[in-house]
């Protein structure tokens, strides 16, 4: 089979596959006894930069689990702290950067570094290992969006409501469209690194643009996030979490092939908002992975049923996949998913 016959690649791009195609976000990680394993004694972003662990990560759950897709072993602050940004995983808590970005000057700051000058050789070289491993199996790139990774720096670290940010935008639009400018075009770069090195797909992470009303997304966010993803060359993927009241505007206007929708709301009303020259991803409830296997069995065969009134269905979870899950779970969904 032809990497571009690939049932991932033909549910974004067209004629439907056979089946749909199955992988989930977070699948290269946490959940894998093996990964676990792996990682002891190196700190998240290390493991990120290391070119042969990142590519082991980022296969473990392909012949795990037998996955469509395998998606590039990364953290959304790679792109960060390659451009020289001071960050750090602290685990139970997540990114946290030593000098926030709240000023005016701040932004001049971050700014002065050019996306370009990004170094990208370590991603490059894992991409290479993994591509010359998955023969036929697409490997997606993945980027944070410009909105969540603002979110990260102008809060200092994780928040719930992003309260800075979501202030910044209001009370100086010309920083915040600097700073969310500036991101774009980092976002951008990781993707063109991850594209160039062998990635056939690409998708943008918005994690916390649900904290954002409808006008301020459309207003501070979406344009940014149209000049990361416009034009990147290969099918692309746009997700956020809580983003069903704007579903319609996640996909740019046209430049994303398929969106990726939470467990929120089902997926033929999602098809119905999208229209019908986009395809869909989703989305199973993580929270059902724990449940008793005729349950999850009841809502994957849902899940998938629904899927069918959009272009193309990509089956995922509605987001990432919970570090205490049973890896057997997967397995059992991505074979029933391959059946139905």
């Amino acid at each position: 089979m032809a990497l571009s016959d690939a049932p991932l690649l033909r549910a974004l791009t067209g004629p439907r596959p056979e089946h749909a195609p199955v992988w989930f976000m977070r699948q290269a990680g946490r959940s894998l006894p093996e990964y676990r394993e792996l990682r002891v004694g190196t700190r998240m972003l290390d493991a990120c930069l290391t070119p042969d662990l990142a590519a082991e990560i980022t296969l473990q759950p392909v012949r795990r689990h037998g996955v469509d897709a395998a998606v590039f072993f990364s953290d959304i602050v790679i792109p960060l702290r390659l451009a020289g940004v001071d960050v750090e995983i602290e685990p139970g808590r997540g990114p946290v950067f030593a000098n926030p970005v709240r000023t005016a000057a701040d932004v001049d700051r971050i700014t002065a570094i050019d996306p370009l000058s990004l170094d990208g050789s370590a991603i490059a070289a894992a991409v290479g290992i993994v591509t010359a491993e998955l023969g036929d199996t697409p490997l997606i790139g993945f980027a944070g969006a410009p909105f969540t990774l603002a979110a990260y720096l102008v809060e200092g670290g994780p928040s719930k409501e992003h309260l800075r940010a979501r202030a910044m935008m209001h009370s100086d639009p010309d920083s915040w469209n600097r700073l969310a400018g500036w991101l774009a075009q980092v976002s951008r770069r990781f993707l063109e690194i991850q594209r160039d090195a062998g990635a056939s797909v690409v998708q943008l992470f918005d994690s916390w643009a649900g904290s954002l009303s409808t006008a301020d997304y459309r207003a501070f966010v979406a344009p940014h996030s149209h000049v990361a993803l416009e034009g990147i060359g290969v099918p692309s993927i746009h997700f956020g979490v809580g983003t069903g009241p704007f579903l319609a505007d996640m996909r740019l206007g046209g430049i994303a092939d398929g969106v990726g929708v939470d467990w929120r709301l089902p997926l033929d009303e999602a098809a119905a908002i999208l229209g019908p020259d986009v395809s869909v991803q989703g989305n199973i409830d993580p929270a059902l992975l724990s449940a008793p296997w005729p349950v999850l069995e009841a809502h994957v065969r849902d899940v998938v049923e629904r899927g069918r009134a959009a272009r193309g269905h990509i089956v995922n979870l509605g987001h990432g996949v919970p570090p205490e899950t049973d890896p057997d779970q997967l397995t059992r969904i991505v074979e029933l998913v391959h059946s139905i």
